[in-house]
């Protein structure tokens, strides 16, 4: 006898939102989440006072989210209330300059003039090509399963324009970005968005370099922090009658033959299911919770083999007056070189890094609710390594806050110090241990050509029937949009198989 239809794994967005669509066509649907609140990587917490955001800082292509509500039958704007972010980014370079990207692009383009006539002229022309890369190819995938080249060649039949971009798979960030412009500085302008894969713009697949493109049909922050998100799919979510459970870590997936047929908990809890779905890691999910030894020798050596994406510590500040920024996100940087050396000299080599590339989050410049009245909340986010070269994070915070103030103060002449209320650093053993994400890994798995789309863990699991995955695990990685699309993509699925 089944307790439920499905049992989730883990509440962050691809998990919350199948399970919103499953409750909403009739199943019986148990979320199962281990820590005390939704979102995973896209959620919020409050400290002294203060509203910070774990992981995630904007949303872009938001349309996606439109479509999640719209096939649950309601609308958006009554469970999530997205605030729009005009400017885009702010810029502050180690030579004082500052210069900002507004969303409407005829207004970026003057911008880029200024530092670049010729650049300016490419503009245009990346406009162009990035309005059909995200439109109709790219973003046209994103709620569609790929997991397997047969799925790459149905989209490609169904839309031809797929197969006209797919160089963009196959080249790197770099290179894109290069053959559209020639200023380093505007090159290094638009290619922070690269570790919004979790890669550098070297590694980083050619695709990405259109969400320099994407960001100008607007970005949003959500009313209340991040967590916003989660939390309205997760309202939606109870109302067709679906259950969450907190602080409920799935210890194991239950096992009849190479069939799932439910979960048991860390407390010894068992609970059955005709079908599981996995929103966590997915090597977690086949090495741990499945069980190196219920895998065949092939399989198990092929999940071995994923890397773990990049970790991002996040330095979170509480200030008594507002930041001399201009805008939600302000990119502090040099040159292009420098984005591909914070992750080549630092991060490989296990290296702390000297705050020459970092993205400032100013979420209350968005929804100032976020903090005590006159008072406000910074993110300030880079790349470092889950294991140092020399010492450890749990004895390093200090030292790694200290360094990136110093460069934000000497480097990049923004006064935070002498404002700052409250501190706190969050570092990957900390994302680790908080949302169990192997070293800290916050897109899941890397996304390098041969870990992206039908290349990753399949919705459905090809190894144990009854399985299925969603998340930053899955096609197409890591960040709010894609989440979510795998969700609606998984949903799907699980529809067609049950019948």
């Amino acid at each position: 006898m089944n307790d439920y239809d499905v049992v989730v794994i883990g509440a962050g967005l691809g998990g919350l939102s199948a399970a919103a669509l499953l409750a909403k066509d009739g199943y019986k649907v148990l979320v199962c989440e281990h820590t005390e609140r939704v979102g995973g990587c896209c959620s919020s917490f409050e400290h002294e006072g203060f509203t910070f955001d774990i992981g995630a800082s904007i949303v872009e292509m938001a349309w996606i989210i439109d479509e999640l509500f719209e096939r649950l039958g309601k609308r958006t704007s009554d469970y999530v209330e997205l605030l729009p972010i005009d400017p885009i980014y702010g810029f502050v370079t180690e030579t004082g300059e500052r210069f900002t990207y507004p969303v409407d692009r005829e207004a970026t383009r003057e911008v880029i003039a200024r530092l670049s006539p010729e650049d300016a002229r490419a503009w245009d022309r990346f406009s162009r090509v990035g309005a059909e890369a995200i439109n109709e190819v790219f973003g046209s995938v994103m709620c569609t399963p790929m997991s397997s080249m047969l799925d790459a060649l149905k989209i490609g039949m169904r839309n031809p324009k797929f197969l006209k971009y797919l160089r963009y798979l196959v080249q790197s960030f770099e290179s894109t970005l290069c053959g559209f412009f020639k200023d380093d500085k505007v090159r290094a302008s638009m290619s922070m968005q690269s570790y919004y894969i979790g890669l550098p713009p070297a590694l980083c697949p050619g695709y990405a370099a259109f969400l320099a493109y994407s960001e100008h049909e607007g970005i949003f922050y959500p009313r209340g922090g991040m967590i916003a998100i989660p939390e309205g799919i997760a309202r939606a979510f109870r109302e067709f009658g679906g259950e969450i459970r907190f602080d409920s870590t799935v210890k194991k997936v239950l096992l009849e033959g190479r069939r799932a047929v439910g979960v048991e908990l860390a407390d010894g809890t068992t609970i059955r299911s005709r079908m599981v779905l996995s929103n966590v890691n997915a090597k977690v999910l086949y090495l741990d919770l499945v069980g190196r030894e219920n895998l065949p020798g092939w399989a198990r050596r092929a999940v071995e083999s994923y890397e773990v994406s990049i970790p991002c510590p996040m330095i979170m500040l509480g200030l008594d007056e507002a930041p001399d920024l201009q805008a939600h996100h302000t990119i502090c940087y040099g040159t292009m070189k420098e984005m591909n050396d914070a992750y080549f000299e630092y991060f490989k080599k296990g290296r702390l890094p000297d705050g020459g590339m970092m993205i400032i989050c100013w979420p209350t410049h968005a929804d100032p609710s976020l903090a005590p009245e006159g008072k406000h909340a910074l993110n300030i986010v880079t790349l470092a390594p889950y294991e140092l070269a020399e010492g450890d994070w749990d004895s390093m915070k200090e030292r790694y806050l200290d360094i990136m103030l110093d460069a934000v103060e000497r480097r990049f002449r923004i006064d935070l110090r002498d404002h700052i209320i409250t501190a706190r650093v969050s570092s990957p053993k900390d994302f680790e241990r908080a949302l169990l994400h192997p070293r800290g890994a916050v897109y899941g798995l890397n996304n390098d050509l041969f870990s992206t789309a039908m290349f990753r863990p399949s919705l459905r699991s090809r190894l144990i029937e009854g399985l299925y995955l969603a998340g930053a695990s899955t096609h197409f990685g890591g960040g709010v949009p894609t989440t979510i699309g795998s969700g609606v993509a998984v949903s799907g699925i699980i529809g067609r198989d049950a019948g």
